[in-house]
């Protein structure tokens, strides 16, 4: 009895000393009517049930005759507050005080009630409405609650009831949207906990978590949805207390990294300082698994470790630790590593950056309550469920970047199956602008096979770009008649083809060329009108020429053009035989000059004087 007595003073004074800023969690409250009370409220999320993280509730508030606190069962006073068919869903009113929160909660739940709100009894800051403590709360229904809740101002809930007693209707309109916020296509979520599975319901709690959400956490992970990360808390002992018994069995590192007793007694079973060294391991765990690639590994090794090394069986060991990290292909020698020496006075980097993100920053405030959610850096309030936790961080996600298991029918409804949203559609084609998310629908113009619609996605969506006329004939019109086949789709919208007329979306109607007198309107022309087109003939031996609108004769047609043919062939002839004649010419004066500058060499010419070889008479 002491020493719980001495472990609990050491965990005030521990808790005390570390206490920080705590940021209560808030989501909206609209009240609709009556008028005078018209207007947006804030009001604190209770860290029990489910609430509708990324979504809202619409219903109306009913403040009980009898049982105002809701301490009790509402049946033992014949109350329910069950909502008939086609009714407003029930928001219960209760007074704060003489029960806990979940209490309260439990009976509004049993009684048929969609929410609860809890009037603050005195005039203060909102808080958070948290689960009892385990010793004394002795609830097993903690996880059995479902409804959402929230605490509300003492001036916001008299106001409530003084409109309640004037007979007014009070349409209220609980609003989750904004309560976490959701910038970008990825997740950054962390999980707060503990390896001590002696701690009572709260632990429990925490394993079944971890066990049930190891399926989609890993495959959010793994295909870059999310980006997680595991954290424990851990305290210093007081420095005039180092070296006692107390704080040398629950801490490591001379004091520096503390836990509370698994079972609180110091007499028996693990120390506070068993469990600071397998949070160590887990963190070390998730680190070098991180760094390989793998991060999504932490989720295996807590779940294995929990199965194969509780306390209970007195297997919590650093032998079972190190053969489950062996059987997962972890390296077991950069865990040691990371873990270093917990009996050193030192500091361990590892531990003391735990120490150090336990501290609040921007909108986040302190990690004061075990476990804790944070999702893009806002602490989650509610249930720690499967469900629950999944639809937040769905509500996370930026609108229409959520992965498909936000889309599931467990997790959210399909606007988008009742009257196709309100939004475009094409029921011709299959094509739709209305796109599920898990925030509701939005109509967005969609892209089919590469082309895209634009439009303002409720009442109208038009193909644009290439290949527009591949869909659905861009949305233009199109029709098949006497083996003929028509389209009005072009590049750049719907137009009628030649030949019609119309729209070029709804109708093109034929044109009659010959009744409009537009074409084949010549003396000796005989016109007559086709779907989409018309056939013009002439009489006796002329030939129409469309592109002129004109008949002539077949015959002289021909005659020209032998004629010029003949006169083509003969200039053909001409400059052949001109042709020749010169080259005839040229080769023989070549010819010819060659054979003088032959026979020069070798003969007087003609017009060479000769030598005399003889005297004439009568010389002397």
């Amino acid at each position: 009895m002491r020493g719980k007595l001495w472990f609990s003073v050491w965990v005030l004074f521990l808790w005390g000393s570390s206490l920080g800023r705590f940021v209560v969690e808030k989501n909206s409250l609209k009240v609709t009517s009556p008028e005078s009370l018209k207007g947006i409220y804030e009001c604190a999320i209770g860290n029990f049930g489910v609430p509708q993280y990324g979504g809202t509730m619409v219903g109306i508030v009913v403040y009980p005759k009898a049982n105002k606190k809701a301490c009790r069962n509402f049946a033992d006073f014949d109350i329910s507050f069950k909502s008939k068919p086609g009714g407003f869903p029930t928001f219960l009113l209760v007074d704060r005080g003489d029960c806990y929160f979940t209490a309260k909660a439990w009976n509004a739940q049993n009684a048929g009630a969609a929410a609860i709100l809890v009037a603050d009894d005195k005039v203060e800051p909102l808080i958070t409405m948290d689960t009892p403590e385990e010793e004394s709360g002795g609830a097993d229904y903690l996880q059995n609650i479902t409804i959402p809740s929230a605490l509300i101002s003492k001036s916001f809930g008299d106001n409530l009831k003084k409109a309640l007693e004037n007979g007014d209707m009070i349409n209220v309109n609980l609003d989750w949207r904004e309560s976490l916020p959701h910038p970008d296509e990825r997740v950054e979520y962390e999980f707060w906990t503990n390896s001590n599975d002696e701690c009572g319901p709260k632990c429990d709690s925490q394993i079944e978590f971890v066990k049930s959400f190891k399926g989609p956490a890993q495959i959010m992970e793994k295909k870059g949805y999310t980006q997680f990360t595991p954290h424990y808390i851990t305290w210093y002992c007081p420095e005039a207390f180092i070296l006692s018994k107390q704080c040398k069995s629950q801490c490591i590192n001379h004091g520096r990294y503390c836990a509370p007793d698994p079972e609180q007694d110091f007499s028996r079973g693990y120390d506070g300082k068993d469990v600071v060294i397998q949070n160590l391991r887990q963190v070390c765990v998730f680190k070098v698994a991180n760094e390989s690639g793998k991060p999504w590994l932490w989720w295996d090794y807590v779940t294995d470790f929990s199965i194969r090394c509780p306390m209970k069986e007195k297997k919590y060991t650093k032998e079972c630790a190190e053969e489950v990290i062996q059987s997962l292909g972890v390296d077991l020698k950069k865990i040691n590593k990371c873990i270093g020496d917990p009996d050193a006075d030192e500091e361990n980097p590892v531990l003391k950056a735990e120490q150090d993100a336990q501290i609040g920053k921007d909108s986040r405030g302190d990690v004061t309550i075990l476990p804790t959610l944070v999702i893009n850096n806002r602490q989650y309030r509610g249930k720690l469920d499967k469900s629950a936790v999944l639809k937040a961080i769905c509500a996370g996600f930026q609108e229409t970047t959520e992965p498909a298991v936000c889309l599931s029918e467990e997790i959210e409804t399909n606007e988008c199956l009742e009257n196709n949203g309100g939004c475009w559609q094409d029921k011709a084609a299959n094509i739709t602008a209305c796109r599920d998310t898990f925030r509701g629908r939005v109509c967005e113009c969609p892209s089919v096979q590469g082309v895209k619609f634009v439009g303002d996605g409720y009442t109208h969506c038009r193909a644009s770009g290439s290949g527009r006329c591949e869909i659905n004939n861009g949305g233009c019109w199109k029709k098949t008649k006497d083996g003929k086949t028509y389209s009005a789709c072009v590049d750049d919208g719907c137009k009628c083809p030649p030949g019609f007329k119309g729209d070029g979306v709804k109708t093109c109607e034929d044109i009659d060329e010959c009744k409009e007198r537009t074409a084949c309107q010549c003396s000796a022309c005989k016109c007559k009108n086709t779907w989409g087109s018309y056939d013009c003939s002439c009489s006796g031996d002329l030939l129409y020429i469309k592109e002129h609108d004109t008949c002539i004769s077949k015959r002289a047609t021909t005659e020209v053009g032998w004629s010029f043919l003949w006169v083509i062939f003969f200039g053909l002839a001409v400059a052949g035989v001109g042709a020749y004649a010169v080259y005839k010419y040229r080769i023989r004066s070549y010819m010819d000059s060659e054979i003088r500058a032959i026979m020069a060499q070798y003969m007087p010419l003609d017009n060479q004087g000769e030598a005399p070889n003889h005297i004439p008479h009568g010389d002397i």
